[in-house]
C-alpha cells in the first residue's frame, strides 16, 4: 500500500476508472454479439442493432478503450456481415 496521500488516491482513481472501463467493454462485446447473432439469424431488426454496435464501438474509440485502427475493423466487419445478410 502507498504511504503518499496523492499514490493513495491514484489506486483509487484507478480502481474506479478499471471498473468503468471493464463495464464499457463488456457492454461493448454484448452489443457487437447481439448485432452479430441479428445478422445471422435473419432478424428484422438487424440493420438497428449494426447501427447501435457500430455507434458503441465509435464511443470506445473515443474513449480510448479501443485503438481507431481497431475500431475502423471493427465497423467494417459489421458492414461486410451487414451487406452479407441482405
Amino acid at each position: 500500500m502507498p504511504n503518499i496521500k496523492s499514490a493513495k488516491k491514484r489506486v483509487k482513481t484507478n480502481t474506479t476508472k478499471a471498473a468503468a472501463n471493464k463495464a464499457r467493454k463488456s457492454n461493448l462485446k454484448t452489443v457487437i454479439k447481439a448485432a452479430n447473432a441479428a445478422c445471422e439469424s435473419g432478424a428484422a431488426n438487424k440493420q438497428e442493432a449494426i447501427k447501435v454496435a457500430i455507434k458503441k464501438v465509435d464511443q470506445a474509440c473515443a474513449k480510448g478503450l479501443m485503438h481507431k485502427n481497431a475500431a475502423a475493423r471493427k465497423k467494417s466487419q459489421l458492414a461486410k456481415k451487414l451487406n452479407a445478410a441482405q
